[in-house]
């Protein structure tokens, strides 16, 4: 696809490079030698007197866009590292593997690379799936870079592939949530979106021009790799087999979230269980990082400077999860499953 003479999208993109460097960032590229390469951010001078962190993005754009309004809240009290997942920005793979194991691996090597031995965790949506397998497999016998706290934003860790069946989610089928989800006409974006955010201008009146500028700069590229990655999502996905990490957890979450609805986030805390804290934002859906800033960077404030668990959820929270759930039987006994009410994709 061909990029225009003059991209707003492009430009914005520069305004962030320069933001992240005024920030004390630089951009590195680590190759793994296996035919992977990963882009990632790094501390121009790495202070001892500060903790590592590693904030890992979602779908859509590069790490540049997910992660520019939150330099200010934490460069100040954390060594930042903040890399593209394979196939954003100028990170990619010729192996065959889109796993979010796969990808966390990846990180961890790239971690070493850069003689990162603690760290702690932000991931966002997608970036969550990541997050997640990173804290489990720095369990393991022999890890090189321990995790030491884990936020998790939005990201249905525990979905299985039954749940897209079965009506948990308001499509069936995976292929139309992959075409949403990795756009590639202004309708598409424009769904996106819709089931993003909560509060948003009427998106009709949106130029198309400005969509198409935005998918020719951020989505034109990799576009397959990236709709795979979206399918390895549930592909075999059960419970029973998510391990079960040991970490302080932080697990955040939109109250009305139109992506992964607010039920995953329960059961995510049921499933890590008494390591794990679950806050659900009020008044907002799956961009609460955009929408509700001042209070999601409160949350990473209390759990990862001050060392504090967050404040604890409201009634409404419980009451919200007792009137959105019912009974099913599955095979492992009974299983709790919301009802069928949001109208919205599936999305990593």
């Amino acid at each position: 696809m061909s990029r225009r003479c003059f991209s707003l999208t492009e430009s914005r993109n520069w305004c962030y490079r320069s933001a992240f460097a005024r920030s004390g960032l630089r951009s590195a590229l680590t190759d793994l030698g296996d035919g992977t390469v990963v882009h990632c951010w790094v501390p121009k001078a790495r202070s001892p007197a500060k903790p590592d962190l590693l904030l890992i993005h979602g779908l859509g754009a590069n790490a540049l866009w997910q992660w520019a309004d939150s330099l200010p809240h934490l460069a100040p009290h954390f060594n930042l590292f903040v890399p593209d997942l394979l196939f954003f920005g100028d990170s990619f793979t010729s192996r065959p593997d889109r796993s979010d194991s796969f990808q966390a691996r990846c990180l961890m090597r790239v971690m070493e690379a850069h003689l990162v031995r603690r760290l702690s965790l932000v991931g966002l949506s997608y970036g969550g799936f990541v997050a997640y397998s990173m804290a489990a497999q720095s369990m393991e016998e022999g890890a090189a870079v321990a995790v030491e706290r884990v936020v998790i934003c939005s990201a249905a860790v525990c979905i299985e592939e039954r749940d897209i069946k079965e009506g948990m989610l308001s499509v069936s089928d995976l292929e139309e949530a992959v075409r949403i989800l990795v756009p590639q006409t202004p309708a598409r974006l424009r769904e996106l979106m819709g089931y993003t955010l909560t509060r948003h201008p009427p998106l009709g009146l949106i130029p198309s021009c400005l969509l198409s500028d935005f998918i020719d700069a951020m989505c034109a590229d990799y576009i397959e790799e990236k709709r795979d990655l979206v399918r390895a999502i549930p592909r075999n996905r059960k419970i029973s087999e998510i391990p079960k990490i040991t970490q302080p957890t932080l697990i955040i979450w939109g109250e009305h979230d139109h992506i992964f609805p607010v039920e995953l986030g329960h059961r995510l805390k049921r499933h890590i269980g008494d390591t794990a804290h679950l806050v659900v934002i009020k008044d907002t859906g799956h961009a609460f990082n955009m929408e509700k800033s001042k209070e999601y960077h409160k949350l990473l404030k209390t759990f990862l400077i001050d060392l504090k668990p967050p404040p604890a959820s409201s009634s409404l929270d419980s009451e919200s999860e007792k009137c959105t759930t019912e009974k099913r039987t599955s095979d492992n006994g009974s299983d709790p499953k919301p009802t069928a009410s949001t109208n919205a994709p599936s999305q990593a």
